[in-house]
């Protein structure tokens, strides 16, 4: 593990990315704010009345020097800024709508960062995972050729580093969302210094059962060969054929992943949480995520059972991903 944050440290430290914090009287933001300033990693803003901020990091004895304290109720551009949100939203909300939906940090933190003002964000301490994604789908949307975004675990146990996906947002991706999704998982990989070796994950290794759900998978591994044929991709597999060298060799003896997958996509959202809940749980690994993908600029959600370790580290892992 501390190998992992050491390279991602290593990656963001001197490249001046500001992380914006939406939730700014949180004392698990805080502290983890106080961390990243002191440490010069990325330059923090905090969202909220900058009194209460101020007073709630005194009281806490944290210090916010080095990190910036924007109060939309006092924030000088925002009038640009409810233009900008007026224009993005395609007459979806007056300004009269734009200037009280901009008063919620998480609306006025995803405009920082569409505004170039911010270079992610990192929220739902206090928020769930709605309000967090929703306005970053409204306002930063998905890169070009990615119609959804989705949200990987990064699968940690010692010296061993996985990648498992979706494990958080679509409930049932179609064959062209497994495609997106698997292309995505395989940028995170390489974020983590993982090369990413792609299983896509059924019931079925290579035609051992047909139906519906199995031929979607199949498609699913056409598309993202089709998008992305320079990755090392294959399936469907279940998963000891993707991960047991002597069971790939049995089952999928012509595939280039030998039982040495790296990177798992689950074929729906029932199947990766459960998946990588019995990994965390019966295997030790720790679970490191939810991390978004596939939007245009990086915007991530705590668990709102969080602490400030867990808000460090997403942090981190937030300004890699704005590199």
């Amino acid at each position: 593990m501390a190998d992992l944050f050491s390279v991602l440290k290593d990656k963001v430290a001197g490249k001046e990315l500001k992380i914006v914090f939406p939730e700014g009287l949180d004392e698990r933001i805080l502290t983890a704010v106080g961390r990243l300033a002191e440490e010069n990693l990325v330059q923090p803003i905090v969202v909220g009345n900058k009194e209460k901020v101020e007073a709630k990091a005194s009281e806490l004895n944290i210090s916010l020097n080095g990190a910036i304290i924007y109060d939309p109720e006092n924030y000088e551009e925002m009038d640009a800024m409810v233009q900008a949100f007026v224009e993005r939203r395609k007459g979806k909300a007056t300004e009269e709508q734009a200037r009280q939906i901009l008063l919620d940090g998480n609306y006025f933190g995803t405009m920082l960062v569409y505004m170039n003002k911010a270079d992610g964000l990192v929220s739902g301490a206090a928020h769930s995972t709605a309000d967090t994604v929703r306005p970053a789908l409204q306002i930063i949307k998905t890169k070009e050729g990615v119609k959804k975004t989705s949200g990987v675990f990064i699968m940690v146990r010692g010296e061993e580093k996985y990648v498992f996906a979706d494990c958080a947002i679509n409930i049932a991706p179609t064959s062209q969302d497994l495609a997106e999704i698997a292309i995505e998982s395989a940028n995170t990989a390489k974020m983590f210094d993982i090369d990413p070796r792609i299983a896509m994950l059924s019931f079925s290794t290579k035609g051992s059962a047909k139906s519906p759900e199995t031929e979607k998978v199949v498609e699913a591994v056409k598309l993202a060969k089709e998008m992305a044929p320079e990755l090392t991709l294959d399936g469907e597999f279940q998963f000891d054929a993707a991960f047991v060298p002597s069971v790939a060799a049995k089952k999928a003896p012509d595939s280039d992943i030998k039982g040495d997958a790296n990177v798992f996509i689950f074929p729906s959202l029932e199947a990766g949480n459960i998946g990588y809940k019995i990994a965390q749980r019966l295997g030790n690994f720790e679970a490191i995520g939810p991390i978004l993908q596939g939007l245009n600029a990086p915007v991530n959600d705590l668990s709102r059972g969080c602490n400030a370790e867990d808000v460090y580290k997403l942090a981190l892992i937030t300004a890699a991903q704005a590199l």
